[in-house]
């Protein structure tokens, strides 16, 4: 018996100490433009973040379940500023139902994605109310979210935590500035994190020069020590670590 529990203790430390320097890079903002499929194209496991209703979206998943590339729907919420939303929009003056409705029709249109984030939404993040509603509804879906932080005061993770939805959070945004130089200085930092925490999250969007960048930047993460994995890898492991946190220590001498 004491065997056994070894065994077991020995597979729940291997589950995020095996898992070490994990990197998940997302592309914001896919659907837009026919070129945003060329991004299909950069190597190791990218995810892609798909905005609802646009002009390729559609067909930039077909392509990607081809590829076996990981998707997650780019949700457009309401901005401090209050800039154009486009098709799918959530916005604080909606009813529950409205809200719900609206953030289910975006994903009935996608049904390939496995989880969600905010586009923009640095009004409607900060509003307890609608996180829950919104993670009623990926609750139901069984879907993980991921948290832009396009504000610091976000609701999104907690409101996720209260209705058992997987989540995360984006640690940097890889292209606020497109100089090369710029670039390089973001995704170092990402490494740094991952060196430190044993994983990452950047999010970088379909603009020619991040593409140039990560076409070959990407390929030189694994000579460096690096795992670059699909989002849910790295949701999947905070819910392991989570689970072992938790787990009594009812280990017998």
């Amino acid at each position: 018996m004491r065997l056994k529990q070894l065994a077991i203790t020995a597979l729940w430390l291997c589950a995020f100490a095996c898992n070490a320097k994990q990197i998940a890079i997302v592309i914001d903002d896919i659907g837009n433009h026919q070129r945003d499929l060329e991004l299909l194209n950069l190597p190791g496991q990218v995810t892609y973040a798909l905005l609802p209703h646009t002009p390729f979206s559609q067909h930039f998943a077909y392509q990607a379940a081809l590829k076996k590339k990981e998707l997650i729907l780019h949700i457009p919420m309401q901005s401090l500023d209050n800039k154009a939303l486009g098709p799918g929009g959530l916005t604080l003056d909606m009813q529950k139902w409205q809200l719900q409705k609206t953030l289910g029709h975006a994903l009935s249109s996608l049904p390939h994605v496995k989880g969600v984030n905010n586009h923009m939404g640095s009004a409607l993040t900060q509003h307890a109310e609608a996180m829950k509603w919104t993670m009623e509804v990926l609750k139901k879906r069984d879907l993980y979210f991921l948290d832009s932080r396009t504000t610091p005061y976000s609701q999104a993770q907690t409101a996720a935590n209260l209705y058992g939805v997987d989540n995360v959070a984006r640690h940097v945004f890889l292209d606020n500035e497109l100089d090369h130089s710029q670039l390089a200085i973001q995704l170092n930092q990402l490494k740094t994190i991952a060196t430190e925490q044993g994983y990452a999250i950047g999010i970088a969007h379909p603009y020619p020069q991040t593409h140039q960048f990560l076409n070959r930047a990407l390929q030189d993460l694994q000579v460096q020590g690096f795992e670059l994995v699909p989002l849910s890898t790295l949701v999947e492991n905070k819910s392991i670590r989570l689970a072992t946190l938790q787990k009594p220590n009812n280990l017998t001498p």
